[in-house]
């Protein structure tokens, strides 16, 4: 058993007292938790604080809510909102509390000074029952900072110089177990209880290829320790993603930089890996970056969101086939439901703020929303309702937020003032199984903001080409109904096909960044070329003589 702060209440009587989870907000007016939708008041308990916050966190049960705001953290009971703890910690950039609510982490800015050249150990892990201080770490950066606990808490890890320092039971004062590669730069812990497996990922160098690999805590010993391994070049990052099974990992590698040339965006590849020893590289059919990829609840499907706009969004079964293709739009996210009943593909920064809402059962469109300028999205623990934010320092105009039902309409929507700012909104979590799924729902739920759906945007067409009919040639993108809206005719290609037309796609490109190359480099120089170093310059005269002995 562990300090409960819920006073022995179950999930269960709090969703019949509340029957929404409540919303907290963070902006220059301060920081204060509204009721869910559709009575969106600010709650009565929760004494609003004007101070600006820097940070916010709720528990992993959604009990507990704790905010940094330049003077003090503050811990207090989302229903009662009765302070728990607070700590005199004005530095504080950052905090998080541990799965079953025992620790509570703050990060401060690493400083050092004269009289402190070593400098202050910046992260602090206090005990939430007796507000002690267990102990301290020097963690220099801000990526990764706050140790990765099991959902039981038996285990908690940190990446120390290259190493995975591995804890028991919240006993920080002694490391229970190490695990040393070459130079561990990433690592991913499974969720849920023992046992625990971690990911981790090793930069190539000198030639050598980058890896990830999948343990079984504790055993790190010997070279067939190792429940997977993926090797693969062209990596500068990688992103992991375990689903919450804990069965397999999805691997986004990533390079800085195309040198091909056909990409802005760098090159992604994707692996998979599974806890059972198997691997491999995703096929994806369209060339181009990787947006998102979004596991499903159910862990036996993942979505991914790829290709040159309009990107495609493909549903992948466990062995990497694909399950159903939704052809291609102006998107570059996707976000499943908590239940695993609907899955949103949303174009949200440059794009329009498109959203398609999915049925994934039956693979129907429930609804097409449009939501501008959005810059966070996130669904709320019941399944029904999403929120769309427009943040700072992100946009500084047009800051607010929309609470949506998934069929399309606004049941809440606050404009903040043109001369504040909003900083960030989050849903109170609730644990797994709380809120059961519901039967879909086609019709658009009733609102008095009603719905934003988008209208059929027109493709741009020059001026000379307006009062022709319009045929494939003159299309400026191939654009690709869902999987469902095909004609019989439109069969899924072979493996070789597939091959073959992303040869052709990659050999295209290549062609236009040389045809690149090849306009806007200078001409070689008509004298002596072994005077590599000389500059020449090309006067009107020599351009006109140029043209003259040309005609």
């Amino acid at each position: 058993t562990h300090f409960d702060y819920r006073e022995n209440i179950s999930p269960y009587p709090l969703m019949s007292l509340f029957p929404f989870p409540f919303i907290t907000v963070r902006g220059s007016e301060g920081t204060f938790l509204l009721h869910g939708p559709p009575n969106c008041a600010e709650s009565a308990t929760f004494h609003r604080d004007a101070q600006q916050s820097k940070y916010i966190a709720f528990s992993s049960d959604g009990t507990l809510f704790g905010w940094c705001n330049g003077e003090k953290v503050n811990v207090v009971k989302v229903l009662s909102g009765e302070l728990v703890k607070s700590f005199d910690l004005p530095k504080t950039a950052m905090i998080e509390f541990s799965p079953q609510n025992k620790v509570l982490a703050t990060w401060k800015q690493y400083t050092k000074t004269q009289d402190n050249p070593q400098g202050e150990a910046n992260l602090q892990l206090w005990d939430l029952q007796t507000g002690a201080c267990i102990k301290t770490f020097y963690q220099k950066k801000v990526q990764g900072w706050c140790p990765s606990w099991a959902d039981d808490e038996s285990i908690a890890v940190r990446c120390v110089n290259n190493e995975l320092h591995f804890f028991e039971n919240n006993n920080f004062e002694t490391i229970a177990s190490k695990l040393h590669l070459q130079k561990v730069s990433e690592f991913a812990l499974s969720p849920g209880n023992q046992p625990s497996k971690v990911a981790v990922y090793v930069p190539g160098s000198k030639g050598a290829p980058s890896f990830v690999r999948l343990y079984q805590y504790p055993n790190f010993g010997g070279p067939t320790s190792a429940l997977a391994n993926k090797s693969f070049f062209k990596a500068d990052k990688v992103t992991m993603l375990w689903n919450k099974r804990a069965s397999a990992v999805l691997v986004t590698a990533s390079t800085e930089v195309d040198k091909t040339g056909a990409s802005y965006y760098g090159e992604q590849t994707l692996h998979y890996l599974a806890t059972n020893g198997e691997s491999a590289v995703v096929p994806l059919p369209k060339n181009g970056p990787i947006y998102d990829v979004s596991w499903s609840p159910n862990s036996t499907e993942f979505c991914i969101v790829y290709g040159f706009m309009p990107a495609k969004a493909t549903i992948f079964n466990l062995k990497c086939e694909s399950v159903f293709d939704f052809g291609t739009g102006p998107r570059n996210a996707a976000f499943y439901s908590p239940q695993g009943h609907i899955l949103v593909l949303a174009g949200f920064g440059n794009l329009r703020g498109q959203m398609e809402v999915w049925d994934v059962k039956k693979y129907k469109q429930v609804s097409k929303p449009q939501a501008a300028d959005t810059t966070f999205f996130s669904w709320c623990p019941d399944g029904e309702h999403i929120v769309t934010a427009t943040c700072s320092p992100r946009l500084r105009v047009s800051n607010g937020y929309k609470i949506w039902h998934y069929t399309g309409t606004v049941l809440y929507k606050q404009d903040v003032p043109a001369d504040k700012e909003l900083w960030e909104v989050l849903w109170q979590p609730f644990p797994a199984g709380t809120f059961p799924e519901k039967a879909m729902k086609y019709q658009a739920a009733p609102s008095e903001l009603g719905s934003t759906e988008a209208k059929p945007a027109q493709a741009y067409r020059p001026p000379a080409l307006r009062n022709k009919p319009e045929t494939s040639s003159y299309k400026l993108h191939e654009e690709e109904p869902p999987q469902n809206m095909k004609s019989a005719g439109d069969k899924p290609m072979s493996k070789t096909a597939l091959k073959n037309q992303r040869k052709r796609e990659a050999k295209k490109a290549a062609k236009q960044v040389q045809k690149r190359k090849t306009l806007y480099s200078p001409p070689p120089s008509p004298h002596n070329t072994r005077h590599t170093n000389i500059i020449h310059t090309y006067t009107k005269e020599h351009v006109y003589n140029c043209r003259k002995e040309k005609k």
